[in-house]
């Protein structure tokens, strides 16, 4: 088996300059680190990621801790942290917390005791035991999708990264609005998530700016899953003056929702009007086409493991937090004629992105 050793030989360098190539150490002229690159590639050396391990006490790994199997809509993130991860030479180990407060922080430690570099996690409602291991252990994290509020602490505040909410969602709403609906419903998720209550103020907002009042009761929590997004659907038909549209604050309570009103005998967009957050691969396949708010998934995954590796880069950073635009995709679920889409229908380059609050 070919050594660092063979490799320096054959590119004409020392080994430390081989090294330093391989693990990205310090700069290296560009024509001997393509001599360097050139050399591994013909001995077919594979670099020992232990034995460097234990010289540098990095494993060159991230631990990620997301609800990917519970939720598809972590599967496109996942992707992107991936394909981040890979091409910065970095290796991913996952877990799946299932969205459960104990399960999470348990994951995480069976992370960290893998000796991971840093991590990526997308917090459960409830991420107080998370955000104190994470502390105590020191362990380099940036939070996903969710937002934790760590004002007031003294130890300063997490990297995190997440989609706008409170704008797009403030859109649809006006969007219905436009169309003549007067009661729109929404259908919100899981208490306690960041995105739930960035999401219920963007369906204020919106109504606010439409002159519309607000309604408690045309809001009900559909625990960001199927299930519970038809449960409050069911609820809102059963109210004596029930909406004639529907906002569904993500793509698993979307199904809930459609699944509800099937079951009624209702259809979309005749009986109600539909506008959902999170645009996914079949959406366009529905009949009616769904009119959504598409996220920039894999891109929120992408910049995640970016922020992670500037954070290891330099420990002593502010701690910052990046909101990536959505965009609109105008179909035909929200009453509106079948016509060329508003917007272009690819959430991971939007280039007409929806409206959002500052971060």
């Amino acid at each position: 088996m070919p050594t660092m050793a063979d490799v320096a030989r054959h590119a004409g360098v020392s080994v430390a300059t081989v090294s330093h190539v391989l693990n990205d150490t310090r700069p290296v002229l560009p024509h001997t680190r393509q001599a360097v690159l050139d050399a591994v590639e013909r001995l077919g050396y594979t670099p020992n990621t232990l034995a460097r391990s234990l010289v540098t006490s990095r494993t060159r790994s991230i631990g990620l801790a997301v609800s990917a199997i519970s939720n598809p809509y972590f599967t496109e993130i996942l992707q992107g942290v991936e394909a981040g991860a890979l091409e910065h030479g970095y290796s991913l180990l996952i877990a799946d917390p299932h969205d459960d407060p104990e399960h999470e922080r348990k994951v995480v430690q069976l992370l960290h005791e893998r000796r991971v570099d840093g991590m990526i996690v997308a917090p459960s409602a409830d991420p107080r035991a998370l955000v104190a291991y994470l502390r105590r252990h020191a362990v380099p994290a940036v939070f996903l999708d969710r937002l934790v509020d760590t004002c007031g602490e003294d130890d300063p505040p997490f990297d995190q990264v997440c989609a706008e909410s409170a704008g797009p969602v403030a859109e649809l709403v006006t969007h219905l609005a436009g169309l003549g609906h007067r009661r729109i419903a929404l259908v919100a998720g899981l208490a306690g998530l960041s995105t739930t209550s960035e999401r219920i103020t963007g369906y204020r907002h919106g109504l606010a700016a439409a002159g519309l009042p607000y309604d408690e009761r045309l809001v009900v929590h559909g625990d960001s899953a199927a299930a519970g997004g038809e449960r409050a659907t069911a609820a809102l038909l059963s109210l004596a003056a029930t909406p004639t549209a529907l906002v569904t604050a993500n793509n698993a309570m979307t199904i809930g929702a459609l699944r509800a009103l099937r079951d009624r005998g209702l259809s979309v967009p005749d009986d109600m009007a539909l506008c959902c957050f999170d645009d996914f691969a079949w959406a366009d396949l529905f009949s009616p086409r769904l009119t959504a708010i598409a996220q920039p998934s894999k891109e929120i995954g992408a910049q995640a493991v970016r922020v992670l590796l500037d954070r290891l880069a330099a420990p002593e950073l502010p701690a910052r937090t990046v909101r990536l635009p959505c965009a609109f995709v105008h179909r035909t679920s929200c009453g509106c004629p079948e016509q060329t889409p508003r917007h272009p229908e690819h959430p991971e380059h939007p280039e007409h992105p929806a409206k959002g609050t500052p971060s």
